[in-house]
């Protein structure tokens, strides 16, 4: 969430946010209510005060003896308008908070303007694969080898689910253990085990409500998580840090949820744009100093996964209108994948500056200072478990179907360096 007054002090950078998110918005609008609101705290204050003087006089009157049935009635009439008045910031309040709700973060000056073809290359690792063959998709690969049945998922499941056998779900584990020990025992982040459903203040707190219309709820309220980002974030909701705290680093392994349709043609079949999917997320809390450069650290360890499995990737820049709405800067790694002659989206690290602790009231104490400030919040993708197991599929296969394995990946395969039919 966007801090009104900082919409108030800044407007023309406000508009000119507003615009690079090509979102139109009435700012006259949102601070003439601002404007109405805090007149209306102002003459509550007044009468409060007011209140309490005559209050006191009343007490001094009866003390003597005296009648004070004249100011007895004022102070009624004050309490009378006061609640008129607090009605009416309340309403005020609740319109302000409808508006700031669904505003998206502003967008830093070197974000590139636009949608998705504004994205901007930064760098590219590796050449794509070269085969002396035509290369199968991963999901042609996966039913060859009897080890990858989308059917038999649709008939318990619907759409977009699979089952994986043997040693490709062995593979797709092996992955998730391989990043998650990379994390924590290299990158230095702290594993943990979170909740995978959430009350709605959660999903609120990290910008997926009150806009979001691609998860799923339980009958009894609470969401299934589209991203751990979610729950690792939230550890922080309503909290007051000590500076000494920060930064702070956690990841998770966990499955995530999501609804939505995906594209047409190729995002129609295979595990690309799945219901269910795993992922392991990375989140890092810090001050309003570090959160540049934190997320040149993220992008890095994200990043490493791919090197280490020597997955062909590239890293760009996100238009300003194709991030999310709770993002000021995000990168996308993209992973090189044969079938599509293509880099597809691996893993998204974003910078939220301090647009979810607002709304989660997240702060902290920074030393040798009596308030409190809102703290930096940051996530990524370490990356999606399912996609990287794409990737590996595709860019290791050899003529005759088989799927070599990444060797940074054979201890956790048991010693197994391939799978066959």
């Amino acid at each position: 969430m966007l801090d009104i007054k900082w919409i108030r002090e800044n407007q023309d950078a406000f508009l000119e946010g507003m615009k690079r998110r090509a979102v139109k918005i009435d700012a006259s609008k949102l601070l003439d209510l601002d404007k109405e609101y805090r007149a209306a705290q102002t003459e509550l204050q007044s009468l409060q005060k007011e209140r309490n003087d005559i209050s006191e006089q009343v007490g001094r009157i009866k003390k003597t003896g005296g009648n004070a049935d004249d100011l007895l009635e004022k102070v009624s009439a004050i309490k009378d308008k006061m609640a008129s008045i607090d009605e009416q910031t309340t309403k005020l309040g609740a319109e302000i908070k409808d508006i700031l709700d669904v505003l998206p973060n502003i967008p830093e000056d070197d974000v590139p303007v636009g949608g998705e073809d504004a994205a901007r290359e930064e760098r590219v690792w590796g050449e794509p694969t070269k085969f002396d063959f035509t290369p199968l998709s991963h999901d042609e690969l996966g039913e060859k080898l009897g080890l990858m049945d989308f059917e038999q998922a649709a008939v318990m499941s619907g759409a977009r689910f699979v089952l994986l056998k043997g040693k490709l779900a062995k593979l797709k584990r092996a992955l998730g253990q391989f990043m998650i020990d990379l994390h924590t025992e290299k990158h230095g982040y702290t594993e943990m085990h979170v909740p995978l459903m959430v009350k709605p203040e959660a999903l609120y707190g990290t910008g997926q409500l009150p806009k979001f219309d691609n998860g799923y709820i339980t009958d009894q309220g609470l969401w299934l998580i589209p991203t751990a980002e979610v729950s690792l974030t939230n550890t922080v909701a309503g909290k007051i840090l000590s500076e000494d705290e920060l930064p702070i680093r956690i990841t998770a392994l966990t499955a995530c949820f999501r609804s939505e349709a995906g594209a047409a043609g190729q995002d129609t079949k295979g595990m690309i744009r799945q219901h269910q999917f795993y992922k392991d997320e990375l989140v890092s809390i810090t001050d309003e100093e570090s959160s540049r450069e934190e997320l040149e650290r993220m992008t890095s360890c994200a990043e490493d996964v791919l090197k280490l499995l020597k997955l062909p990737y590239r890293v760009i820049s996100l238009g300003s209108q194709d991030m999310s709405v709770t993002s000021r800067h995000t990168y996308d790694l993209e992973v090189w994948l044969p079938s599509q002659n293509r880099y597809r989206e691996i893993s998204s690290c974003s910078n939220c500056w301090d647009y979810q602790a607002r709304r989660m009231n997240a702060r902290y104490k920074k030393n040798g200072e009596k308030g409190t400030r809102l703290v930096h919040t940051l996530n990524g993708s370490g990356v999606a478990v399912g996609r990287a197991l794409v990737a590996v599929m595709e860019n290791y296969q050899q003529k005759d179907g088989s799927i070599k394995i990444p060797e940074v990946l054979i201890p956790y395969m048991g010693g197994i360096t391939e799978i066959r039919a």
